[in-house]
């Protein structure tokens, strides 16, 4: 008996001993929440979403729109008349898409786009100043895609030499450390007359566009190397470089190439699309 209750004992006490060992500690953390942004809707909402880069907000509303907003200060950037029967919105990661469900159990899936206004005055340019159409193109020397994009750009405005300029504007990526030496030297070789040589010249080279390469290139183009050498470190090109990048930022580029026709963000490639594009702009004048 006595043997039966000490083994009873310890059985106990070795339970008691687990069940403290497993026991959670309990929690020391604190919930603390903090207003990133606050600001007022101009609609009764009743179904939202928000784009994952926090950039913008679509709003159902119940005036049978979708209002979109700034994220940042609640700036009401335009609308999208919807039909009365849609009860729920989503979007594509960026916003570039709005897809809408309704109480007749029919999807619609829309495109969505902002015309920018691109400042491009002093910006080198192909085709005839006053075209009616102007195709933008943010580009990097360093951007292997940058490079294969061109010959595509000179076949459309072939086909559409009376209604087509196409303006060049500088982005060069953080992480291409030869694209801001390139893009000084071109916008230098631009106070020279000579963009496009120097333009054509770089992409040449733009898998190593070390100063040996960017000088040889000036070179070879006739440039005046004395005043070359000059214009690259001068506050009025260094100014011309930053100004392009204020104007990509401006309007949303985060990427090259990225191409805009009459302000439209190109969203696919191919001729055909950007051809489809210039023939919609068109069809509005």
């Amino acid at each position: 008996m006595k043997k039966t209750l000490t083994l009873c004992t310890l059985l106990l006490l070795s339970s008691s001993q687990v069940l403290a060992q497993d026991a959670p500690a309990k929690s020391s953390t604190t919930l603390i929440t903090s207003p990133l942004s606050t600001w007022q809707m101009t609609v009764t909402p009743v179904d939202f979403a928000q784009s994952l880069d926090n950039k913008l907000v679509f709003v159902l509303g119940k005036d049978s729109k979708v209002h979109i907003y700034s994220s940042a200060d609640g700036a009401e950037l335009g609308s999208v008349p919807v039909a009365k029967e849609t009860i729920g919105i989503d979007i594509a990661p960026r916003g570039e898409m709005l897809f809408l469900v309704d109480s007749n159990k029919k999807y619609t899936a829309l495109d969505i786009s902002f015309a920018q206004d691109i400042d491009t005055a002093g910006s080198p340019f192909l085709g005839k100043e006053g075209a009616p159409i102007s195709l933008v193109v943010f580009s990097d020397f360093q951007c292997p895609f940058c490079s294969k994009v061109q010959p595509l750009l000179d076949e459309i405005l072939k086909k559409n030499p009376d209604k087509l300029k196409i303006v060049f504007k500088h982005l060069p990526l953080q992480m291409h450390k030869q694209a801001k030496p390139a893009a000084l030297a071109s916008i230098a070789a631009h106070e020279q007359g000579k963009f496009w040589q120097m333009h054509d010249a770089l992409f040449t080279v733009s898998k190593d566009l070390s100063k040996e390469n960017i000088e040889k290139a000036a070179k070879d183009i006739g440039l005046d190397m004395e005043k070359f050498k000059k214009d690259l470190t001068s506050p009025t090109v260094q100014a011309k470089l930053k100004k392009d990048m204020v104007d990509a930022g401006k309007a949303g580029v985060g990427g090259t190439p990225t191409l805009f026709i009459n302000g439209r963000q190109v969203k696919g490639r191919g001729e055909n699309v950007l051809q489809e594009m210039i023939d919609q702009e068109l069809a509005k004048k």
